[in-house]
């Protein structure tokens, strides 16, 4: 008998110590270590991935000169959303990390997708809920692939006799907290069985040239649960962010090594599931009957695409000692930059006041472009004068008041004309980088804040 092995994890980042230590040497976090036993059964075997697609595959060593390369196979879904944010479709023998809160609606996408791909094998595993639960959902949720199958498994080994047998072309595992491998000891959900059961799924996924979406869970502190290296592991981190009293959900990209990591795609939740967002322009602006002051619109990029976001900013008198700085999708230290700009090069006191900024619609914004429309949106409410209806903004504010230019001008000034907007105000310094065709729009350039400041109140 194999004496019984115990370790301790550091529940933040994984690291495995002998004995427990107050401070982990790894990620510094303090009390985090918990013992877990880790004891690996020599007389079971792991799956063994030669021919299961009718291929002996044979590791050597190679030239870097003989290696061919070409596209990625990649899975195109129906979902234009998903497809934007892996970088143009499911590539072939990924594995993808997705996350999110409770209830945010990580299992109804992939479950969406799942069956709207036609063609595809897909095979759904899932330690969360009952075969029952997944088709009431199922029923509500438009799509019809008769090759997706159901699989309520937690044991690891169990779900790679079933995938042997089934041989799916896509694997969606929901989620990687409730499996269990059976080489190692521990509960589900500790740091050693989420590590293992990832590296399964790790192995199959390479060996086998099968894309897997690995479906996890959130810390409190918004941080994804389990140890640091399980999204080293990965290929693709998504993050499904949103508030659950709000229809519209982001799908965002936090690591993806076959594309960008700016992407972003919108959905709204509805009665049959998850419904993408082709121009979220229109619902991020608010339709208003009355011109409202500390309202301003600034084109922004996510990604490759652009965006008209809606900045809101109030400015009130402060009551306390300390005047308040909130913010809501957008640097705290950015505003406070942008605010010591004011007081200094154009005389506006707003030590003394309290200044609350909004991004609408819940997004969470670090372009610097919208610099301008956040000092305007200020101005407005510090003057309690609206800013013109039909005036955008594109720039970045430098700590000397000067307004410099962001880069891509000319799909903001396109997106700006595609909305109905008569005039953008950008940076003096972006009118070599604006291209020669012919816009609708009335394109306003200057150089200083005191300049936007004089249009737009005097």
């Amino acid at each position: 008998m194999s004496k019984v092995k115990k370790a301790f994890f550091c529940q933040q980042c994984g690291y495995e110590s002998v004995k427990w230590v107050g401070q982990c040497p790894s990620c510094g976090q303090w009390n985090s270590f918990v013992e877990e036993l880790v004891q690996k059964d020599n007389g079971k075997t792991k799956a063994d991935w030669n021919n299961y697609d009718g291929e002996k595959k044979a590791n050597k060593t190679i030239a870097l000169d003989e290696v061919t390369t070409g596209e990625e196979v990649r899975i195109i879904t129906p979902d234009v959303e998903l497809n934007r944010v892996l970088g143009g479709g499911i590539v072939a023998g990924s594995i993808v990390l997705v996350a999110g809160e409770p209830g945010i609606g990580k299992s109804t996408l992939f479950l969406q997708n799942g069956l709207q791909l036609s063609n595809t094998r897909v095979l759904y595993v899932s330690g969360e809920e009952s075969a029952q639960q997944i088709k009431m959902r199922a029923e509500r949720i438009k799509g019809n692939n008769p090759d997706f199958y159901l699989l309520t498994e937690t044991s690891t080994q169990t779900i790679f006799q079933e995938i042997k047998k089934l041989k799916p072309q896509l694997v969606i595992v929901d989620s990687i907290q409730t499996l269990q491998t059976p080489f190692i000891e521990s509960s589900a959900g500790s740091i050693s069985q989420i590590r293992e059961c990832a590296g399964e799924f790790q192995r199959f996924a390479k060996e086998t040239n099968t894309p897997v979406f690995l479906i996890g869970h959130i810390t409190k502190d918004g941080n994804i649960a389990g140890p640091k290296i399980l999204e080293h592991m990965v290929d693709t981190v998504l993050q499904f962010e949103g508030d659950r009293h709000y229809a519209y959900r982001i799908l965002r990209t936090l690591k993806n090594r076959f594309g960008s990591t700016a992407e972003l795609g919108i959905y709204e939740m509805n009665a049959d599931g998850m419904r993408p967002v082709t121009n979220p322009s229109e619902i991020l602006i608010t339709q208003k009957e009355e011109q409202l002051s500390g309202i301003a619109i600034a084109a922004t990029l996510e990604g490759v695409r652009p965006l008209l976001i809606e900045v809101q900013a109030l400015v009130t008198q402060s009551v306390y000692g300390t005047p308040q700085r909130t913010v809501s999708g957008f640097d705290l230290r950015r505003l406070q930059l942008l605010l010591a700009v004011l007081e200094k090069r154009g005389g506006f006191h707003f030590g003394v006041k309290d200044v609350f900024l909004n991004i609408a619609g819940g997004l969470k914004i670090e372009d610097p472009s919208i610099d301008l429309a956040v000092l305007c949106a200020l101005l407005s409410s510090y003057e309690d004068v609206p800013l013109p209806p039909q005036v955008c903004f594109a720039g970045e504010v430098g700590l000397s008041g000067e307004i410099r230019a962001v880069n891509r001008i000319d799909q903001r000034i396109a997106e700006a004309e595609k909305l109905g907007f008569e005039k953008i105000i950008v940076s003096r310094y972006n009118q070599k980088s604006i291209s020669k065709q012919k816009f609708n729009i009335e394109i306003i350039t200057m150089g200083r804040v005191e300049e936007v400041y004089s249009y737009l109140f005097n």
